[in-house]
């Protein structure tokens, strides 16, 4: 398995996009679905690229869709954090969809924690403007 965060784009309308989320580190792997709204890609590139010259304790947070069972489909916030030059430290929360189970509703949840580095960053950067653009359908975070 190749460790990293790959996203996706499952499909859009006029007010949405549906965004297919995996991450995977050394031993497990969670996917699921998230909705955000067409702009939020292009900001999100727009804060990585000025994110990546923070090298020295910079912290960045991605989230897509909202946590909890009011909310459509599902979640994923991920924190980059600079902690040391030529490390990107990554933690990630992720929360599926809810559905009925026994007596409630619930959504499968995981968090992992990866490690990549600036260059790789610099990549997908790149990748995930190719998303936002439309000129791309999958941005790779990819992980060490």
């Amino acid at each position: 398995m190749q460790k990293g965060i790959s996203i996706s784009q499952a499909w859009s309308d006029d007010d949405i996009v549906q965004l297919h989320i995996s991450v995977t580190d050394q031993a497990s792997s969670f996917s699921h679905a998230a909705y955000i709204g067409h702009g939020q890609l292009g900001e999100l590139v727009k804060q990585l690229r000025i994110f990546r010259d923070h090298i020295h304790g910079g912290i960045q947070d991605i989230r897509f869709g909202e946590f909890g069972p009011e909310y459509a489909s599902g979640a994923f916030h991920a924190r980059l954090h600079f902690q040391s030059p030529g490390k990107l430290y990554v933690s990630t929360h992720q929360q599926s969809e809810f559905t009925q189970f026994s007596l409630g509703k619930v959504a499968s949840e995981a968090k992992l924690y990866l490690v990549s580095e600036p260059v790789l960053l610099d990549n997908f950067i790149v990748e995930l403007g190719g998303l936002a653009n439309g000129a791309s359908k999958q941005a790779n975070l990819v992980c060490v």
